[in-house]
């Protein structure tokens, strides 16, 4: 038995999405014009938006709540995935890369599943909360500041129903995290917060080597 996953060169990668990736034409358009946009690193790889997409369709997530949209890439994967009458709630900071992505949600009708929020994630959750929406979304997708990381969480606890999904985006933050020579702030948060989550017995939780790390946090 191997104690190990084998290692994904890039070589395996393209082969991981020769047999895997059914990216629909308007997501490959969105994530092909985008590429040489300004901090495009930060966007999700295309197998990672599918897996978020399967997860939705798995759970048949009908409330969804994103922070961090960026491009918009994985807020169409998700709504893409969802019902017609669904909800999903996603919020950035400012507009600055939302008009590369809009397009792209009119072009495959779901722009009126989502709620598009300017303002910052932790003032959307407890605005959510203050509203009544605790105990009301079935999956939520953080990928924002890494800083806030632990604020996010906790708010995602409240609003997440008992049995809902928490997806916690970069929790490998591209290997610094086992580096003992890195003590940056960001880096020591992830560090934290990867330690305080594997102890926290409210939630099951797996983590995966999905792109720079995806950890599944099932609220009991």
């Amino acid at each position: 038995m191997s104690d190990r996953a084998a290692p994904l060169t890039p070589s395996l990668n393209d082969y991981l999405r020769s047999v895997s990736l059914r990216e629909p034409d308007v997501l490959r358009r969105l994530r092909e014009s985008t590429k040489n946009a300004p901090n495009v690193d930060w966007q999700i790889a295309p197998e990672h938006g599918q897996f978020i997409a399967f997860l939705i369709e798995l759970t048949g997530a009908r409330r969804v709540l994103e922070i961090g949209t960026f491009m918009g890439y994985s807020a169409l994967a998700m709504a893409l995935a969802m019902p017609q009458d669904g909800e999903l709630i996603t919020c950035e900071l400012t507009r600055q890369f939302i008009p590369l992505g809009e397009p792209f949600w009119e072009e495959a009708g779901v722009q009126d599943i989502i709620d598009l929020r300017i303002a910052p994630g932790l003032q959307v959750q407890d605005q959510l909360l203050a509203d009544n929406q605790a105990n009301s979304f079935d999956f939520i997708f953080i990928d924002a500041d890494k800083q806030n990381y632990p604020g996010y969480y906790e708010r995602a606890l409240k609003l997440a129903r008992p049995g809902g999904l928490i997806a916690i985006d970069n929790v490998l933050w591209r290997g610094r995290l086992i580096d003992p020579n890195n003590t940056k702030s960001t880096t020591e948060t992830i560090r934290k917060f990867n330690k305080t989550l594997h102890g926290d017995s409210r939630v099951s939780i797996s983590m995966l080597a999905v792109d720079d790390g995806l950890t599944l946090a099932r609220k009991r």
